[in-house]
């Protein structure tokens, strides 16, 4: 029957909170195209439990999200796979620090690129099969999209433009394709190069209400909530942070 499921393709989804809203929709039913860019081994990991779990239920496809190439074969792909396309979580997304006395046109491209002009591309690759079945899209925002983190100003520059996008969508593309997304807060803490030390990270719990991190499920079940449980929502952007957002 997986040729019958709904399918979603989640940018991204090799780890971290991509790799958990895959689970979670698929837990749900669904058929997952799994993006990566670089992680072939923890994508092919995830893929072999989805289909050791629901036979034909998933698959893997790389690409390079800065590629206008990669974007429509992507997204060609992904749509030929089970012959329909559901729903699109743009989750892929690029954060590191870039001061503005220091930022250059390469980190401007890098960020832009992969958090804001990927989602539009991608969407527009994959908008006959969404509209077709009536789908539904879900962007990745951050709750520092509408108040900026210190240092940051292309990565919040980039989510306030996928906001600004996502609102932009749920208008043009209506009533054919639903349109939303998700700001977390303190969920899973920031690796590599953008990563905080423990009194940085203490520093936002203390202004959390709820005076902890959350759990990716809480994102993955958010995410699957727009897709699944939630017809007459569009337009909206859910922030899923503890309450972080009333103490900025």
């Amino acid at each position: 029957m997986s040729d019958h499921n709904p399918v979603a393709l989640v940018t991204g989804a090799a780890h971290r909170l991509g790799a958990h809203t895959a689970r979670t929709l698929h837990r749900r039913g669904w058929n997952l195209v799994v993006h990566y860019r670089s992680r072939e081994d923890q994508a092919e990991a995830l893929v072999y439990d989805l289909n050791r779990q629901r036979t034909d239920s998933a698959c893997a496809l790389q690409g390079d999200l800065a590629s206008d190439n990669d974007l429509g074969r992507l997204a060609g792909e992904a749509i030929a796979r089970w012959g329909r396309l559901d729903a699109l979580v743009n989750n892929a997304s690029v954060f590191y620090p870039t001061p503005t006395a220091r930022a250059t046109g390469d980190d401007w491209d890098t960020i832009m690129n992969a958090n804001l002009r990927a989602p539009f591309f991608l969407l527009q690759a994959c908008l006959p099969a969404l509209k077709a079945s009536r789908g539904s899209v879900v962007n990745m925002i951050d709750i520092y999209s509408e108040k900026p983190i210190a240092d940051h100003p292309l990565y919040c520059a980039s989510k306030a433009g996928l906001a600004a996008l996502t609102r932009s969508w749920a208008k043009d593309l209506a009533p054919e394709v639903r349109v939303n997304g998700v700001s977390p807060g303190a969920i899973l803490w920031p690796e590599g190069e953008a990563a905080m030390d423990e009194s940085a990270q203490q520093a936002i719990l203390d202004k959390t209400p709820l005076s902890r991190t959350g759990d990716p499920d809480d994102i993955a079940g958010t995410i699957a909530f727009l897709i699944c449980d939630a017809p007459f929502i569009t337009g909206q952007i859910l922030a899923v942070d503890g309450g972080r957002s009333l103490n900025m």
